[in-house]
């Protein structure tokens, strides 16, 4: 499955670090407004290449549009606060939803790469920051 790696700027990692033992729940809701947006750029972009430029009419049943989602945010062992991008599953045929969207990232023989992950982490990669900044600033604005 594609992975999407943002880094955040220094300062802002530097000003997250200031907020205590408030820290965990707002990094969870700042890296949450962050994923929204690369999310809902990632569903656009899958919709848009599900079945297009194919010579069959599509068989499309919306199951890997509808797989598509954001974990929980949680900590990895290196005390990283991470939220994750991926697909639900497994299908209802007990198929692979990561193996569908592999395919058409990337393509296969007889088949173009339609990428739709790779575009959505390029081009929401400013608004995600600047949504993550902003809850940021709600956030700390609470306290």
């Amino acid at each position: 499955m594609a992975k999407v790696d943002i880094k955040m700027p220094d300062e802002f990692l530097e000003r997250m670090s200031k907020l205590g033992s408030n820290f965990d729940a707002i990094a969870e809701s700042v890296l949450e407004a962050g994923g929204e947006i690369i999310l809902d750029r990632a569903r656009s972009n899958l919709s848009a290449v599900v079945g297009s430029g194919t010579k069959y009419d599509s068989r499309s049943t919306g199951e890997l549009e509808n797989a598509l989602g954001l974990t929980p945010a949680k900590v990895d062992r290196n005390g990283n606060h991470n939220i994750k991008l991926g697909f639900a599953e497994p299908r209802r045929d007990g198929g692979s939803n990561a193996k569908l969207a592999t395919i058409l990232e990337y393509g296969k023989h007889g088949q173009p790469a339609k990428p739709f992950l790779k575009p959505a982490k390029s081009a929401s990669k400013t608004a995600c920051q600047n949504a993550m900044m902003q809850k940021l600033e709600e956030e700390v604005g609470k306290l």
